[in-house]
């Protein structure tokens, strides 16, 4: 037990740790786009589909309670690993290459991750924990993209996460080991498309919702 311990705290752990939990959010993002695409089914499908999520009970409350653990390892983890590298490497390089396959995915990650965790809460405070007593899922929805402004900002913000998933999606595989000069390029490949589907999917609905 003891060398699993170490292991996480080691640099690689970290990472391990970083690339499991960032693979579990790609599933977690999967199932989600697919529940929030039956609103372009009308309000009674999509309130039918919420009910039918509900009908799980604890379920629920147990993947909520593994997302919220799963959130607070990646987002400490990847703290760690960001200030442990400033500190590693405290002042820049006098030439700043993009050698070694370097994209605005993998220099922006800690700082689209951050963002990310603001909007997220945003999102929760503005959804999840709406008030469901007088108004249904759909309400609460149409209500809060009725809002140019809201739109706006969860357009910008799927456009954060289509970044930070463009590169965490191939990079997780590579931690864990698949990083082969046969397979990466497919991998990355399929961390692109996987970006724009997440960006696009989601980015859609709240235009759709405004304009319906």
């Amino acid at each position: 037990m003891n060398w699993f311990v170490n292991t996480l705290g080691t640099s690689i752990g970290k990472k391990l740790m970083m690339a499991f939990t960032g693979l579990c959010f790609c599933g977690f993002l999967v199932v989600h786009l697919a529940g929030n695409l039956t609103l372009y089914g009308g309000k009674d499908f999509f309130n039918g589909y919420v009910a039918h999520l509900h009908s799980y009970g604890p379920l629920i409350n147990v993947a909520e309670l593994i997302l919220l653990t799963l959130a607070i390892i990646h987002v400490l983890t990847g703290t760690f690993l960001f200030f442990g590298n400033l500190s590693a490497r405290p002042k820049r390089y006098a030439v700043n290459k993009s050698a070694g396959g370097r994209t605005i995915g993998s220099a922006t990650m800690p700082y689209t991750g951050f963002l990310m965790l603001i909007f997220i809460i945003f999102h929760l405070f503005n959804f999840h924990f709406a008030d469901h007593a007088t108004q249904t899922v759909f309400d609460i929805v149409s209500n809060a993209f009725a809002a140019g402004g809201y739109v706006t900002i969860y357009i910008i913000s799927m456009v954060i996460v289509a970044i930070h998933v463009s590169h965490g999606f191939w990079s997780a595989f590579q931690t864990l080991g698949a990083n082969h000069p046969k397979y990466m390029p497919l991998i990355q490949g399929l961390g692109t498309a996987f970006s724009l589907i997440v960006g696009i999917g989601f980015g859609f609905i709240p235009i759709y919702v405004f304009t319906a």
